[in-house]
């Protein structure tokens, strides 16, 4: 993963190159509805699990009862007031805090172990609970397998290491390096603590204390901290764990400012402000004060939305590995993977089975994302989308060779592209618009490879044939990359050039639809329109003729 998506897109980068065009658009953005369900929802939740520890609190005055949703949106708040100030001092905050919390938990834990050896009792009680609950080790791990899925919010967190891949010191090498160290030693601290942690809370909380209302849900290790280390130490693990948990949320705040510019405005399917990161952490929070409002700060209630977010991203991180790994060759790693993702899928599918709300709220999601982004694209989509013009030798030439006076482009759709072709366009044109034989012409044909993306770079290639000069070029949309080249000739002439159309025929909305999904439709209208919004001018606009 950290070698294929180096800058932190993660599965969605290498899963995208597997749909192309318009299907693998609308994949990405189902998938990116899921991440926004697990990084959004991870704000809220971790948010309001940090209230629950503020409001478990013996210390905490009396008049904080019962303000979960207050002082949950002051704790997202607080948050996004930290990215407003900047990426960098957020990712040091992040380190400061998790190296303070892991040591706490550290000393909890192992105090929780000396009481474990201390009294061996407890283990035999444990032995004995489950050889008279179960029939044989066989029936434990049945039961295991099927509760597994519940396990899923362990996971929480992992999948948004790679988001933070950008933000690694080093070239390309050192940061995959660095990734590779990140997301192992992550994996380690988190498999130890949960092993560890899980095993003493069993072994010395009392099962009542688990059950809604008790003293150890939703916190079993402070209950250990405030009963073997002291109200003292368990206030400053309390503090460290609501710092912890309300900052949880930087790990989503930054993987949602590292996907969203790398695929929304690059697709056009979201305005350009939402390339910059404090407009993006306002949106953010606002819609993490919606969701907070509307579940009422209930760690519960958000719990499915969560664990369906996180399963999704990592399930389409194991398929995107075990086809890259299929696809060199590499078999052995390949059945690998294949195994974790089908682990993978079983536990999404009975999570969703069990707990639909998560899919609902994703649904929701992906349904916001792909409306928005739909009606971005076609309301941008007169804009000019070229980010860059490139001539070939050739095509220098040609265009050095027309500069010396007025600038004349016949706008050719190839078809056969042979001598009867280019001689029946060029006589149209004389015909129809009037213009003389001695002026020198060129044509200029656009094919659409790719009518989904959205910026491009145009790479005009020249081409002489039967006695013709053609600029031809490759885009995504043929009026805007007809625009751009006109623009570009002007600018580099000096001179406003001519180009000339005939007639499109057929219903205009019908050319609409066809120019916004295949890049083509209704091109004289539409190319004079990008080059009126691009140039306010009329005396430095380009011509367009059409007859």
């Amino acid at each position: 993963m950290a070698v294929e998506s180096p800058y932190g897109q993660g599965s969605i980068a290498m899963l995208e190159k597997l749909a192309p065009q318009w299907w693998g658009k609308i994949f990405v953005l189902v998938l990116l509805g899921f991440a926004a369900t697990d990084f959004v929802i991870t704000m809220t939740l971790s948010a309001a699990d940090a209230t629950a520890h503020i409001l478990e609190n013996p210390f905490v005055p009396a008049f904080l009862d019962g303000q979960r949703v207050p002082v949950t949106l002051v704790l997202l708040a607080m948050l996004g007031g930290v990215f407003l100030m900047g990426f960098s001092e957020a990712i040091g905050l992040a380190t400061l805090l998790v190296l303070v919390y892991l040591s706490l938990n550290a000393v909890v834990v192992g105090a929780a172990i000396v009481h474990v050896l201390e009294a061996p009792r407890v283990v035999l009680d444990w032995q004995h609970a489950l050889s008279g609950g179960f029939g044989s080790p066989l029936a434990m791990i049945g039961l295991s397998l099927v509760v597994m899925p519940k396990l899923a919010l362990g996971l929480s967190g992992f999948e948004t290491g790679v988001a933070v891949m950008p933000v690694i010191e080093g070239d390309l090498q050192e940061r995959i390096k660095g990734a590779r160290r990140l997301l192992t030693t992550a994996a380690l601290i988190m498999s130890v603590f949960l092993i560890f942690s899980s095993f003493v809370t069993t072994l010395l909380i009392p099962p009542q204390e688990f059950r809604d209302g008790g003293k150890a849900s939703g916190r079993a290790l402070a209950y250990l901290a405030h009963a073997y280390l002291g109200n003292g130490f368990g206030t400053a693990y309390d503090v460290s764990t609501i710092a912890i948990l309300w900052f949880a949320g930087a790990s989503a705040m930054a993987g949602l400012i590292n996907l969203v510019p790398r695929y929304l405005p690059r697709y056009g399917m979201a305005p350009e402000w939402t390339g910059a990161v404090r407009p993006l952490v306002l949106v953010f929070s606002a819609i993490a004060f919606g969701i907070t409002i509307i579940f009422r700060a209930d760690v519960n209630a958000q719990g499915g939305a969560y664990a369906t977010g996180v399963l999704v991203l990592i399930l389409s991180a194991a398929v995107a590995v075990t086809l890259t790994a299929r696809r060199r060759g590499l078999h052995r790693a390949a059945a690998g993977y294949a195994v974790i993702a089908a682990v993978l899928a079983y536990t999404l599918v009975d999570n969703v089975r069990e707990r639909p709300d998560g899919v609902k709220i994703a649904s929701f999601f992906i349904g916001a994302i792909i409306a928005t982004s739909l009606i971005s694209r076609a309301t941008r989509s007169m804009e000019l989308r070229v980010t860059a013009v490139h001539l070939d030798p050739l095509a220098e030439q040609f265009v050095n060779e027309v500069a010396c006076g007025e600038i004349h482009v016949i706008a050719n759709e190839p078809h056969k592209r042979d001598q009867h072709e280019y001689n029946e366009k060029l006589r149209e044109t004389w015909l129809t618009h009037r213009l003389r034989s001695s002026e020198p012409v060129v044509f200029v044909e656009v094919t659409v490879p790719d009518a989904s993306e959205f910026e491009t770079e145009l790479r005009v290639k020249g081409e002489e044939r039967y006695g013709h000069k053609i600029l031809m070029i490759e885009s995504s949309a043929v009026p805007n990359t007809l625009a751009a080249l006109l623009l570009h000739l002007r600018d580099r002439t000096g001179s406003a050039p001519h180009i000339y159309f005939h007639w499109t025929e057929g219903n205009p909305v019908v050319a609409m639809l066809r120019y916004l999904v295949f890049g083509g439709g209704d091109v004289p209208a539409l190319t004079r329109e990008v080059l009126r919004q691009a140039e306010p001018h009329r005396e430095r606009r380009p011509h367009v003729h059409v007859a």
